[in-house]
């Protein structure tokens, strides 16, 4: 543990350093940790109030507040630092990179372990909370805006209010956290479970067209397919591939001449939609048997996922 050894931590986990006496003058995170370890051996020999001055200075001179009692690792950065706050009973390993905002808060107010104990190599984004007596593994990785209240396993991802692990361990060479490309559980979640919907609705319709049921229901059926092939002539602009192969179609019912066409957007605010929705009925009402078309626009999310899998069904490379 040094100075020079912290100086390099800087260098290494913010690109934005330019020169040694940059780092030494400018990065408040940087200073925090210096008096955080001066309150510290204070507050080991029992000078409390010493320990508790040089902490108050350091968190008027810095916006970091960290107190004396808690127990710092080697090579910890804390980036920007302003409204970090870490607590009398928190453990932070070494290797441990916090971002701006981020609390490591207690849960009880009785004199006993009662802040977080961060493993070496975790990395805490802007904002997050971690509360609570509670561990987060080695290498784990917390999303900014996040508020942890449960162990962390080593090398998870989570994400969300309150934090949900969002991934599996880190594959070697994605151990920093990329704030832009977080997974989202819930997306997910929802977007497999309207996969499955798909699929499902696929296997029935080929068990229709399989010729298990007659009549009226076998007229509709081939409508419905002469409609879907109408709308592969519908192109989406921004991307170049018709609606159906991107998945936008979520559904095709047809009642006697009547058709309901449902789809969903690549984005909620999708500036096509009156375009693509226009398109669409144009399209459906050349088909030979239709009078009426409505287009109904879902309020569903869409992912590229929905592409690959329609791709899959029907067997397309």
């Amino acid at each position: 543990m040094s100075i020079r050894e912290d100086i390099r931590t800087v260098f290494t986990k913010d690109p934005a350093a330019r020169s040694t006496l940059e780092v030494i003058c400018c990065y408040p995170g940087l200073h925090a940790i210096w008096a955080h370890r001066i309150a510290h051996a204070f507050y080991c020999r029992r000078l409390y109030f010493p320990a508790r001055l040089v902490s108050h200075i350091s968190r008027a001179l810095t916006g970091i507040e960290i107190h004396p009692g808690a127990k710092i690792g080697r090579r910890v950065f804390i980036d920007h630092g302003s409204g970090v706050v870490i607590g009398e009973t928190a453990e932070v390993g070494d290797d441990v990179l916090i971002y701006m905002g981020v609390v490591l808060g207690g849960t009880a107010l009785e004199q006993t372990k009662r802040h977080p104990t961060i493993e070496d190599g975790v990395v805490i984004g802007s904002g997050a909370s971690v509360l609570g007596p509670i561990t987060v593994g080695r290498g784990a990785k917390i999303g900014a805006g996040s508020v942890v209240v449960r162990p962390v396993p080593p090398g998870a991802t989570v994400v969300g209010v309150p934090g949900r692990l969002a991934g599996p361990k880190c594959r070697k060479g994605q151990e920093r956290l990329d704030r832009g490309d977080l997974p989202d559980p819930m997306l997910r979640v929802v977007s497999r479970m309207l996969d499955r919907q798909n699929r499902i609705d696929e296997r029935l319709r080929a068990v229709e067209r399989s010729g298990l049921v007659g009549g009226k229901r076998q007229e509709e059926i081939a409508l419905e397919e002469s409609v879907r092939a109408a709308l592969r002539e519908v192109i989406d602009p921004e991307v170049g591939i018709d609606v159906v192969d991107l998945g936008l179609v979520k559904g095709i019912t047809v009642q006697d001449s009547s058709v309901l066409v449902e789809m969903v957007l690549t984005t909620a605010a999708c500036p096509l939609v009156d375009y693509l929705s226009d398109q669409v009925r144009s399209r459906v009402l050349d088909v030979s048997g239709v009078r009426d078309v409505e287009v109904r626009v879902l309020d569903e999310p869409w992912d590229w996922d929905r592409f690959f899998a329609q791709r899959d069904i029907l067997g397309e490379p």
